[in-house]
């Protein structure tokens, strides 16, 4: 899974979908998967690098981190790999 690439992403946590014409905000953490997800890192490195990053519990973050993935699914943010 990965952005949209047409999906622009600021450094202050605005998302733009150019799409919809839709706008949303997300903190310092979204906007880290965010990056890493353009970057097609996978779960385990993503997850790797938050655990590290925010002294957060792998277990944890794989709950918070679906949780954020279903979001971007129901705004339609990301392309589903096939």
């Amino acid at each position: 899974m990965q952005i949209r690439k047409n999906i622009a992403v600021s450094e202050t946590g605005f998302v733009f979908d150019p799409t919809s014409g839709e706008s949303y905000s997300i903190n310092k953490e979204g906007q880290a998967i965010m990056a890493m997800l353009k970057d097609e890192k996978s779960l385990e490195e993503i997850s790797s690098e938050m655990c590290t990053e925010y002294a957060i519990d792998p277990a944890s973050f794989e709950k918070y981190f679906y949780d954020f993935i279903g979001m971007l699914r129901q705004f339609q943010l990301i392309e589903e790999d096939e």
